[in-house]
This record gives C-alpha cells, sequence and structure tokens, in this order.
C-alpha cells in the first residue's frame, strides 16, 4: 500500500498529497498564505516548500500570481509537483529541488518581491529526534537554521522587498534579531493564541528589505473558541475565503 494519503483544503477545491507516516502540513501553513498579502504583478519564493501547500493556497487565493516553492527533500518536492499537477496548477506553481543554504547557485540576487518561510524551529540539540528523517529536517535546523533561510530571502530580494514567516512565539526575539542582521526590518506583527487569555503559540512576522525601523502590532489572532472550534476568522481561512487586509489606521480593508 502507497503510505500517502489526498487531503483536501479550501472547502475541496484543493488537494494536497502526503505521506501518512510523514511531514504532515499544520495550521501554520494555513495562516502563514493568510497573512502575506502580494501584489498581482510580484515575484513569490516558498523557501522549504514540504507538501507544496503554502503554495497551492497562494495561488488558490490570488488568482494573478505564480509562485515558486524550493524543497531540499526530494519525496517532498516530488509529491508538492504532483499536487500542483491534481490542482490543474502547474501553469502558476513550480517546485524546485533545492537547499536554501545554496540558494545563490539557482537565483540572480533580488530576483524576487516576496519570500515565504516556515523554518525549521528546534535547534539540532533540543527536544527529541523524530526517527522519521521527512519531519526531523522538518523541524530541527539539522541541515538550514533559521540564519540560513533569512541570510536567503536577504539575497533573493530587491530593495522593499517583503519576507513572511511564522515562528514558534517562544523565538520571537530570535527571529526578530535576525531579520534585522540581514537589513530585513520587522515592519508587521501577529501573535496567534490557541485560546483567548492564553499565551501565544505562533509569531506572524513581516519584515521589509532596507526598511525603516517601526513595526505594526496587528490584533492577536485567536484559533478556537472556549468550546473548541474553530473562531469565526480560521473557519474562514480554512474555506479558502480571501480576509479584509489591515488598513494603517487599523480598520481592515478589502482586498
Amino acid at each position: 500500500m502507497i503510505d500517502e494519503t489526498v487531503d483536501t483544503l479550501f472547502q475541496g477545491k484543493l488537494s494536497v498529497i502526503q505521506r501518512t507516516s510523514g511531514y504532515r502540513f499544520s495550521i501554520d501553513a494555513l495562516l502563514l498564505a493568510h497573512f502575506v498579502e502580494p501584489r498581482k504583478s510580484d515575484r513569490v519564493i516558498d523557501l522549504g516548500a514540504g507538501s507544496g501547500v503554502i503554495a497551492l493556497m497562494l495561488a488558490a487565493l490570488h488568482p494573478a500570481i505564480e509562485v515558486l516553492g524550493v524543497e531540499l527533500q526530494a519525496g517532498m518536492a516530488a509529491r508538492a509537483r504532483r499536487s500542483a499537477e491534481l490542482n490543474g496548477l502547474t501553469d502558476r506553481v513550480k517546485i524546485l529541488d533545492g537547499d536554501v543554504r545554496a540558494i545563490d547557485g539557482a537565483f540572480s540576487p533580488a530576483e524576487f518581491d516576496v519570500v515565504l518561510a516556515n523554518p525549521p524551529y528546534r535547534a539540532a540539540a533540543s527536544g527529541r529526534m523524530n526517527p522519521d528523517a521527512e519531519k526531523r529536517l522538518a523541524r530541527h535546523e539539522i541541515e538550514a537554521s533559521l540564519s540560513d533561510f533569512v541570510r536567503a530571502a536577504d539575497y533573493l530580494l530587491g530593495h522593499s522587498g517583503k519576507i513572511a514567516v511564522v515562528y514558534p512565539a517562544t523565538r520571537l526575539v530570535d527571529l526578530l534579531v535576525t531579520l534585522r542582521e540581514h537589513r530585513l526590518e520587522p515592519k508587521r506583527l501577529r501573535l496567534v493564541h490557541s485560546f483567548a487569555g492564553g499565551d501565544a503559540s505562533l509569531a506572524l512576522v513581516e519584515g521589509s528589505k532596507e526598511g525603516r525601523s517601526e513595526v505594526k502590532i496587528l490584533p492577536p489572532l485567536t484559533i478556537y473558541t472556549e468550546k473548541r472550534e474553530y473562531t469565526p476568522e480560521v473557519s474562514a481561512m480554512l474555506s479558502g475565503m480571501s480576509l479584509p487586509r489591515f488598513s494603517p489606521d487599523g480598520v481592515g480593508r478589502g482586498r
């Protein structure tokens, strides 16, 4: 039996091929896909594309853009390409085998406008190592660290280009410091809470290449209600709705 499942998103409009026992996408990917705000003309690249789920969601949410994904693990990259084909998106979603640590050998500098990243979040020597290699490499900084991903983004982005990252809230300081060290000034920050009133579990951060020193703190995002159901905002994300952006004065405006 093939160790794969075909899972759906956006009320069945998107299908994603994943290993049953391997690394599987989580809500992190959904939140990042809705956090980023690409323009129609933007060249978008997803570093560490995994199953290709973020690229697929972006292509569905923004029909005018093309998304290129780069994935180190050949098996995951191959499944991501099959998923793009399954969804009829091969014209707008491309997945390449590649290593973020050698990004300068694959692309020219300043070639992209938007970089996405959901990097490994555990230090190589921390926590229990998963026996499955796919999960181990996706979660631990074994082959590539946060700094490697941010350094690659610095190389790929032109002036005022944007990087959007989802990362554990407990490592938010590491992320902000690393972004600034690589000329990617944090500009938007949104903390994610499992329940209202609880500690933040994730951070969504957007940085701007050579941007000015000023960050906008967005309203917190809560995943579950007290009844352990998805909140209306997350339910809308799961259905594939294009949500309002936050304008400079803090009032939502439609896309």
